[in-house]
């Protein structure tokens, strides 16, 4: 009997025990070859797949219209239009640095832009397609923002005096304002986390663990409400909330209480890093509750709290000094 070996073909039993074949070459289509090997419909669509072009890089097999198709097309087809028909081995930092000032304009799309290419040089360098990575070392276009607005204190008493205690909203300020977490573990907050006066609280995005004192305004809004579940906050339906689902609820009860757009449940975990400074906490004392894993992002949380308590403590030294001139001993 002669065997017929055919390259790039594959062959494989279904869940029925029968035997597939593809037409499987690297950087190609696969493609399903029907028969078997050495029928004249088998060997037909084995000669238009070896006749065939390599699949384009980056180009989406998913069918049109399905979401897929969609997300595929939104990543490559800028890119692919622009720069499709250069080699990407000839990609050098000079061109990524070309790129990007390009797009200075808007400084947030050309870092989208630049993180992209990294991920995309970076697996090609791990599949020895390039020796090194010409976007590790191509810098971000500065762009400075304050992120989340941090509530006043006027916002938070606005909100206390529409959200009564006892009620769902009152007690998420709290869980927020109290323990300045974020929203993925306030969700999850409930009383099995509460031992000696303190609250456990394992961070969803980091892991850090903590354990953060009960203060007397975050006690009080719980005991106001009835214990009826294991977690403190529910939907309506009794159901836990999901991170996304607190988020929007949440910035519907600040819009009940009147405050402006961009409150949002992050603006409390600021507020309480600014709280804690203004009372005088070290960043590594604030850092303690907030969970914050470097100095850095909890002095950007407070700069403004600093800033005023540092000024205050000036201006009381330049009044001591021109008390002294004024009455010297």
């Amino acid at each position: 009997m002669t065997r017929i070996k055919l390259d790039f073909v594959q062959a494989m039993k279904d869940r029925h025990g029968r035997m597939r074949y593809y037409f499987s070459r690297k950087g190609w289509a696969r493609v399903t070859l029907p028969g078997a090997p050495g029928s004249r419909e088998f060997m037909e669509a084995y000669q238009a797949a070896l006749a065939g072009k390599p699949e384009p890089v980056g180009a989406t097999r998913a069918a049109p219209g399905t979401m897929a198709a969609l997300s595929g097309a939104w990543r490559v087809t800028r890119m692919e239009k622009d720069h499709g028909d250069k080699r990407f081995a000839h990609l050098q930092p000079k061109h990524l640095v070309r790129l990007r000032d390009d797009m200075a304009a808007t400084p947030t799309v050309a870092n989208r832009v630049l993180q992209l290419l990294h991920q995309m040089m970076q697996f090609a360098v791990e599949r020895g397609l390039v020796p090194a990575n010409p976007a590790r070392d191509v810098r971000k276009l500065p762009h400075k923002t304050d992120g989340h607005h941090s509530r006043t204190d006027d916002e938070i008493a606005k909100f206390k005096d529409r959200h009564p205690l006892g009620s769902r909203a009152r007690l998420a300020l709290a869980l927020l304002l109290y323990t300045g977490q974020r929203r993925s573990d306030v969700i999850r907050m409930g009383r099995q986390h509460v031992r000696e006066g303190r609250i456990a609280v394992v961070q969803e995005k980091t892991g850090t663990r903590l354990e953060i004192p009960m203060r007397s305004g975050l006690t009080e809004a719980i005991e106001a409400m009835p214990a009826v579940h294991l977690t403190y906050l529910t939907t309506e339906q009794g159901k836990p909330f999901t991170a996304a689902g607190f988020g929007n609820w949440f910035r519907e009860r600040c819009q009940e209480a009147g405050l402006p757009v961009g409150c949002t449940a992050h603006g409390l975990r600021k507020a309480a890093a600014r709280r804690l400074a203004e009372t005088g906490c070290t960043p590594h004392e604030i850092a303690a509750i907030t969970g914050h894993q470097t100095l850095r992002e909890v002095e950007r949380y407070t700069r403004a709290a600093d800033q005023a308590r540092l000024a205050d403590e000036a201006t009381r030294k330049v009044a001591r000094i021109g008390d002294r001139k004024r009455n010297p001993e």
